[in-house]
């Protein structure tokens, strides 16, 4: 599962919401604009709003979530952004919409004027259904279920397609080379267009300056061009960055070309290249999928056996060979090295079934259909598996040796800890993490101390400091000063002397046991706790 929390737009929504969103896009020309796209089909909106790019109807940015009641319950398929930003959205039922920038005619709508919210493009696109979307900086491009290939908006250097380099105001089919093909896939550079044909052919127009479309020469192609480099080859699949391409193959091979200023191409140099050259040919484990998008100059891959690479501007460094990194899919590239951290595709957070190890472990904590053992804590169970207690914790791992009466025992009873402060410490060694009031905290520091899990203890004494109050200050001091916790007895000490009058009135403070008292006494009044 990518975590969607990566984008730091994400970090400001509650687990609840996160958890609603199954499909998103962070896009803009800083990453700060949202769309995404709940598993009720319900679409929201939040961020920036430069040109309008959020369609909320007005020009406000806004930190929390809008929804766009317009396109509610309609399954998006398909989904686009260009520099301005403008957004094209694509559906299930082939419906077409666009918002955003419109400087260039790029929401195809036959004006230049933005548009604040989704409107339906239907200039000959009416009777056609749109399965794939595609934004260069102000051009679009759109695929029908047919494999026709529509294009408009901005075309000084023929990204259109359309044999001229005047805007093109509606969709217009780019045909020319294209017209009895079948095209399965495209893509769009900052401005430039590529095409992959059902039988793997690859055709390029526009911009062609530092050999983006791949064509062996720097001239711009005003319409379609097949990419003679990549003849002998079936392309499965095939990304533009700002300036650069890349393009998978059926065998899992992985062809760059274009500009080169970044290390983009992999090729270990920062020189352009004008056709198709074959990189990371020498990784044992075939490319499996590629990643760019026109707003960056960086690229990624990922191979058969999972691992993710990544190259180009990554952070503002040029890493000019394919990096092999600890991410798990390629969004993560983006997320986390990406300038600006967009995603380079509409991302999915369809679950699977697969869990990783922590999220299996997380799964089985307390389940009486795997457990092995159970402890019996204030009259309740709490089911566990040895093994893991024995890989986790030195305790366990000695008490579960033949020779203690505990490993031949199917409940262990356990007396000298609360339920609440025994369970939240199984459930520690399950999940690295403890969920529990200050007052629950200070059992669980005793149990950790007595233990000896030093991480344990830390992490309690951290919740104590974050949760101490005028009311169980002196509690708190109290029992950090019986579990020999240093750090956290010089915490509250500080805390009860800042607020020395509002603590000696509460009725922890009176209820302490004398020498506690008189020792609180003295070392406050070392501090000068009582001078006028």
């Amino acid at each position: 599962m990518v975590d969607v929390t990566k984008w730091p737009l994400f970090s400001l929504m509650e687990g609840e919401e996160l958890s609603s969103i199954r499909q998103a896009c962070v896009f803009g020309t800083s990453a700060n604009e949202v769309i995404y796209i709940t598993h009720n089909d319900d679409v929201y909106v939040f961020g920036l709003n430069c040109s309008n790019c959020l369609g909320t109807g007005d020009s406000q940015s806004t930190i929390l979530p809008k929804k766009l009641d317009f396109l509610s319950g309609r399954k998006v398929v398909s989904l686009s952004y260009g520099s301005g930003p403008h957004i094209l959205l694509a559906t299930e039922e082939g419906e077409l919409f666009a918002w955003g920038h419109n400087g260039y005619s790029q929401l195809g709508n036959g004006t230049t004027n933005q548009g604040v919210a989704p409107v339906l493009v239907s200039a000959s696109l009416l009777n056609k259904r749109v399965t794939e979307v595609a934004c260069g900086s102000h051009h679009s491009l759109a695929l029908t279920n047919t494999g026709e290939v529509y294009a408009w908006g901005y075309n000084n250097c023929g990204q259109v397609g359309s044999g001229s380099t005047a805007n093109q105001p509606t969709p217009r089919r780019v045909s020319n080379c294209l017209q009895n093909k079948v095209v399965v896939s495209i893509t769009c550079g900052q401005t430039s267009s590529l095409a992959v044909v059902e039988n793997g052919e690859v055709y390029g127009w526009g911009y062609n300056g530092n050999g983006q479309l791949g064509l062996g020469n720097n001239g711009n192609q005003l319409t379609p061009c097949r990419l003679v480099g990549l003849q002998s080859l079936c392309v499965l699949q095939i990304v533009s960055g700002y300036a650069h391409s890349l393009a998978l193959t059926d065998e899992g091979l992985l062809y760059a070309w274009g500009t080169n200023t970044y290390g983009q191409l992999g090729t270990g140099n920062k020189s352009n290249q004008l056709s198709p050259v074959q990189i990371m040919a020498e990784k044992e484990s075939r490319i499996v999928e590629i990643a760019a998008c026109h707003s960056t100059h960086t690229s990624a891959a990922k191979t058969q056996s999972g691992q993710v690479y990544m190259w180009g501007q990554c952070r503002g460094q040029s890493i000019v060979l394919p990096f092999l990194t600890h991410f798990s899919c390629t969004d993560d590239v983006f997320a986390c090295f990406a300038t600006p951290s967009v995603m380079w595709r509409l991302l999915s957070m369809e679950h699977d079934d697969f869990l990783t190890v922590s999220q299996s472990l997380k799964k089985e904590f307390d389940s009486p259909e795997t457990a092995d053992l159970k402890f019996s804590v204030d009259g309740k169970y709490i089911h566990v598996h040895k093994a893991v207690l024995k890989i986790r914790c030195e305790h366990f791992r000695s008490m579960f040796q033949s020779h203690w009466n505990e490993d031949m025992k199917e409940v262990i009873e356990i007396d000298q800890f609360t339920y609440p402060v025994y369970r939240s410490f199984l459930e520690f060694l399950y999940t690295d993490n403890i969920d529990l009031p200050p007052e629950d905290a200070i059992g669980l520091l005793d149990l950790a101390t007595s233990y000896c899990e030093n991480r344990l203890k830390r992490l309690c004494q951290h919740i104590i400091k974050r949760g101490i109050t005028i009311e169980n200050a002196f509690s708190l001091l109290a029992a950090a000063v019986r579990y020999d916790a240093e750090d956290l007895e010089e915490f509250c000490f500080k805390f009860c002397v800042n607020h020395l009058t509002e603590v000696t009135q509460t009725a922890a403070f009176w209820q302490i046991e004398g020498n506690l008292l008189k020792e609180f006494i003295c070392r406050a009044s070392r501090c000068g706790a009582f001078k006028n």
